[in-house]
């Protein structure tokens, strides 16, 4: 079968952080994951956006919760999409949350292989990295098959860095991964962390924000070549001049490089990294 834009359609979770996506392309959809404060329970980016995320964590007395969408939300996200032979239904890594469970639940109950589940190890920008990457191939007409070719390499070549304040979020979340053991040293020490098979991954710690950073442009430098297929995402809690700096980084460091993506960790995410979390996410889709 061959898919386009016309017959295919694309569909992420919120933690992508793409919430525009529906506005720039007619066949994507993306369906919100929770996020609670005490009793009251917000659709990430529905009804409670970053800005207003940031300003209630910061005066909260508890860590909020974040929930998974159910099957539910994402038949109704599929249902929208009827008019569509294929839905590439693109994930948060399931080692961080069920998400992608409750997407194949849907797909299960649709029937058939219309609605094909893909996980993508990763989280934030990578997902809307991904997705974009399909997107064009889905505009200049592909297959399943080339899809799934482009999934794998992505896995194996992709890269990701990021740095947080404090391990406090990633701790209370259970999402800290290998990087535990460094939970208790970061007086005055910047992690510098990625994501590898759905776990956060230790990379290396460093004091301050300028040697992380110096740290990122070396290893994204030694990761890439500047090449005009590269594609950077850039995402930050609360953080727009530290992005603003990884972006100038990205710029100096590759410029034939193109960012597509510069955005804000939406509430579910932010939950789990805290303010001041900033990173970045690279593809060289040649």
């Amino acid at each position: 079968m061959k898919l386009t834009a016309e017959n295919a359609a694309i569909v992420v979770d919120s933690t992508a952080d793409f919430p525009d996506a529906p506005r720039r392309f007619p066949n994507w959809r993306v369906v919100p994951l929770y996020v609670r404060f005490g009793d009251e329970s917000y659709r990430d980016y529905v009804e409670l956006a970053p800005d207003a995320f940031y300003e209630r964590l910061r005066v909260a007395g508890q860590t909020p919760a974040t929930s998974q969408p159910t099957p539910g939300d994402f038949a109704v996200a599929y249902e929208e999409l009827t008019g569509y032979e294929r839905i590439l239904s693109l994930h948060i890594a399931g080692k961080l949350s069920g998400t992608i469970e409750s997407a194949r639940a849907a797909g299960r109950a649709l029937g058939g292989e219309r609605v094909r589940t893909i996980d993508s190890g990763s989280a934030s920008a990578a997902i809307a990295i991904l997705g974009l990457a399909i997107q064009r191939r889905l505009e200049r007409g592909t297959t399943d098959e080339e899809v799934d070719e482009l999934v794998e390499r992505y896995r194996r070549e992709a890269g990701l860095l990021f740095t947080v304040d404090t391990f406090e979020y990633l701790v209370r979340g259970g999402r800290v991964g290998r990087a535990r053991g460094w939970a208790g040293e970061l007086l005055h020490i910047k992690p510098i962390l990625s994501i590898e098979e759905g776990e956060v991954l230790p990379i290396k710690r460093v004091r301050g924000n300028r040697k992380a950073f110096l740290e990122f442009a070396s290893m994204f430098e030694a990761d890439t070549r500047d090449e005009a297929g590269l594609r950077v995402g850039i995402a930050h809690a609360e953080a727009p001049e530290r992005a603003e700096a990884l972006a100038e980084m990205v710029r100096r460091t590759r410029p034939s490089s193109e960012i597509e993506l510069m955005t804000s960790l939406g509430p579910v995410l932010g939950a789990h990294a805290g303010p001041g979390t900033v990173g970045f996410f690279w593809f060289d889709d040649a």
